[in-house]
């Protein structure tokens, strides 16, 4: 890591530790940026990735989708190009030296945006690649984050001028190494396009049945196409993917709402409690129960 880059790091960490003090995810007064700090390396989390861009300043992280692992530090970051449920764990932490990190979420909007205002051309034809990378840090990337963040030292400037870095920091990722996957998310016709629209409507129906031909006819693809594109997309079949959703988010009514693990797993979509049991010890490691008493201890 060269020694700019090292400079940029410090003085992000730096504002990270002034604007979240504390363990946690923190907001900021920036839409879409969110700051973490972790004091201790933790136990794996489950949780569903935007579509954002992550950047460890400090520690280690590993991320994983269905049986991949991504793993990144200070020297790399992880673009999420699409929703995805995955499981994340802080590697590298310790009170003197908190894990900390950067997370700015986009839509596929703002990519559009800044493809149709640079010279940026997208492939006509590119393989189907996984809606998640890893890439090499650039100083010129960091520059600008570092630009986003100072900005929360002056609030007024927020509105007008968060809206430009964002862009700027958007198109460094586009110019980056892996640029051509994220490009692909907006490119109608290419099959990250196509399974994108798929994603949203599970994720935003998740507690719903859907036909496999459903989600075909909405990718604009055959049945064995569709498979075939979706799991190169996501590392995950469809009925896997909305497993994941669901079992997700009955943790989170348990921990937060009910709990009753019948009624949460009807509210969820499943029809069968036992079933919805059997796979959420699966993924958890514990029958809800259990598992709730030991999150709450």
């Amino acid at each position: 890591m060269s020694e700019i880059i090292m400079k940029q790091q410090n003085e992000l960490a730096e504002i990270i530790k002034r604007y979240s003090g504390k363990d946690g995810v923190h907001p900021t007064a920036i839409p879409s940026l969110f700051f973490i700090h972790i004091s201790n390396v933790n136990i794996p989390r489950h949780g569903v990735y935007k579509p954002s861009l992550c950047i460890v300043v400090q520690g280690a992280k590993e991320v994983w989708l269905a049986d991949e692992r991504y793993r990144y530090s200070p020297a790399e970051y992880l673009v999420a190009t699409v929703h995805l449920p995955v499981t994340a764990q802080v590697t590298e932490a310790s009170p003197d030296t908190p894990y900390l990190g950067f997370k700015l979420e986009f839509t596929p909007s703002q990519i559009l945006e800044v493809l149709q205002e640079s010279e940026n051309q997208v492939k006509s034809k590119i393989d189907p690649n996984r809606a998640m990378f890893v890439s090499q840090m650039e100083s010129t990337l960091l520059d600008a984050v570092l630009r986003l963040a100072r900005m929360l030292d002056n609030p007024k400037d927020i509105p007008v001028l968060a809206p430009l870095i964002t862009k700027e920091i958007l198109y460094r990722v586009l110019e980056g190494e892996n640029g051509s996957v994220l490009k692909q998310i907006v490119m109608e016709g290419s099959s990250i396009h196509q399974i994108r629209e798929v994603i949203e409507q599970i994720v935003n129906h998740y507690d719903r049945t859907f036909r496999i031909e459903e989600l075909a006819e909405i990718a604009n693809m055959s049945v064995s196409s569709f498979h075939r594109h979706f799991k190169e997309v996501t590392a995950m079949s469809p009925i896997q993917f909305q497993k994941q959703l669901r079992l997700q988010e009955a943790r989170r009514l348990l921990l937060n709402e009910s709990t009753d693990a019948t009624d949460v797993a009807f509210r969820v979509g499943y029809e069968s409690p036992s079933q919805f049991s059997r796979e959420y010890s699966r993924m958890f490691g514990f029958p809800p129960r259990q598992d709730i008493k030991r999150q709450k201890a």
